[in-house]
């Protein structure tokens, strides 16, 4: 038997590993996680976009520019997080963006990273959110089931009934359209 009832949310802990069932997307632990995540992605987006501003007529700099695509694509990844199905992907890509980001600051200040991060207190910010980002992002993606589950899942609940095929088409009528008159606008009956 494998870990709970109807009634009960079940986020995946205590199931068979023959046949591993995944459940739902909004158990409280998935919940609190996936808010720890989209929070951390935002806040690290909003520094980016905080630092990049006032720098962007720079042209020798070429970070400004870069800390903008990255924090938007950080927020269309957050984004996702909140509205998507669980997709053990795009929890890959939340944690890869904030990983990107730790590891750029790493690479642009070489050995003096340590100096240069407790000089500055929105790069503190900004790290201490990507730190906690990348584990909250890795935690959804070892709770969230195969990309392949979710797919079956989408597959089964729109044969079901949930969403009947036809179901938001209007219902054919016997009554003329305007598109059944003559170009001319004259009906010769």
């Amino acid at each position: 038997m494998s870990g709970s009832t109807a009634g009960e949310p079940n986020d995946g802990a205590g199931t068979d590993s023959s046949s591993r069932e995944y459940r739902d997307r909004d158990a409280p632990r998935k919940r609190v996680f996936r808010g720890v995540a989209v929070q951390t992605a935002a806040l690290s987006a909003a520094v980016h976009l905080l630092w990049a501003w006032p720098r962007l007529g720079d042209p020798a700099d070429p970070r400004p520019y870069v800390f903008l695509l990255g924090g938007a694509f950080t927020v269309a990844v957050a984004v996702a997080t909140l509205r998507a199905p669980e997709y053990r992907r795009l929890y890959a890509l939340g944690a890869g963006t904030l990983s990107a980001f730790l590891l750029g600051y790493v690479g642009w200040y070489g050995a003096a990273f340590g100096s240069a991060l407790a000089s500055n207190p929105l790069a503190i910010v900004a790290k201490g959110a990507e730190l906690v980002g990348v584990g909250a992002f890795l935690v959804l993606y070892r709770l969230a089931p195969p990309t392949g589950v979710v797919l079956e899942r989408r597959q089964e609940s729109t044969t079901e009934g949930d969403n009947p095929p036809g179901d938001d088409e209007p219902a054919a009528s016997n009554e003329p359209t305007a598109s059944d008159e003559p170009a001319n606008g004259r009906s010769d009956s």
